[in-house]
């Protein structure tokens, strides 16, 4: 079998979320011990995907939707029956990640900036910017080194992992089974922390060509370069994954990360994982 689509995914609450170009296929164990699977067949309009830059901006916006949406579908597949829970709208979702990206705002580019204020004093220059990088970091890694001793959360990551490893025997051309996915790594170079670590790093550099010293004025547009930021590293992490082996430099931190994000998975977190790749294989039409 040899790779002809590119996937990506997520681990969600007891279960894997796989994407292609066209689909969305979400597998949970529900609260019962069945397996449970979701379909979904994302719009026609697919040709924003092809625009470099412009489809960085679209993947981001389009991932945090379909995560949400379907990390909301196992919350209430894994903990109680489908019909006992009201339906959550587009609505609800927006709403969902407009507070959650306040809250990753506030915390990983409001607080380093004014940490850096108190500390450094002037608000503009690489020096500035360098200490308030290097602080946005420290708290990001601190942040999930935390939740990771969560017992959910750390539950989460296994399911992380095995939608890598799967998604690593779906790419090195092998059989999508429990026998081959169990070999492969929980590391991948197109995963969500290779991204945000790239982010990070090049908001360093993004955020020196501010000049503003009203404070007010330099968060919003911080704020504002985050769209540009996303397309950037978007682009950058594409071009390491196809030249993965002269680039690694550019992903070597995030893989590094990987290690609190990701953890080994048991046997029935992997046929999850298989059962979600399996279907989307299906589904695009690839012989399985």
């Amino acid at each position: 079998m040899k790779s002809k689509i590119i996937l990506g995914g997520q681990a969600v609450i007891d279960g894997v979320m796989i994407k292609s170009n066209n689909y969305v296929v979400t597998s949970v164990i529900s609260h019962n011990g069945q397996m449970m699977l979701k379909k979904e067949r994302l719009g026609k309009n697919r040709k924003i995907q092809q625009i470099p830059f412009i489809r960085g901006i679209f993947n981001m916006y389009e991932m945090l939707f379909i995560g949400y949406k379907s990390l909301l579908w196992s919350a209430h597949t894994s903990v109680k029956e489908k019909e006992d829970n009201g339906k959550i709208g587009k609505f609800d979702i927006l709403l969902i990640i407009a507070l959650s990206l306040s809250f990753a705002v506030s915390i990983f580019l409001v607080l380093p900036f004014i940490i850096t204020k108190i500390l450094y004093g002037n608000t503009t220059g690489i020096i500035f910017n360098a200490i308030d990088g290097l602080i946005r970091i420290t708290i990001f890694i601190l942040y999930i080194f935390a939740i990771s001793r969560v017992k959910d959360i750390k539950r989460l990551f296994q399911y992380h992992g095995a939608e890598h490893k799967a998604v690593n025997c779906y790419e090195a051309g092998d059989m999508v089974n429990l026998d081959n996915v169990w070999k492969f790594s929980t590391i991948h170079p197109r995963c969500g922390t290779n991204f945000i670590v790239i982010v990070l790093l090049l908001s360093i550099f993004l955020f020196s060509f501010i000049t503003t010293r009203n404070i007010f004025y330099n968060i919003a547009l911080r704020i504002i370069l985050i769209p540009l930021m996303a397309a950037v590293s978007y682009e950058v992490l594409k071009f390491s994954d196809k030249h993965n082996s002269k680039l690694k430099l550019l992903i070597l931190p995030g893989s590094w990360l990987q290690r609190l994000t990701t953890d080994e998975p048991n046997k029935t977190q992997l046929k999850v994982a298989i059962n979600s790749v399996n279907a989307i294989l299906k589904l695009e039409g690839i012989k399985i």
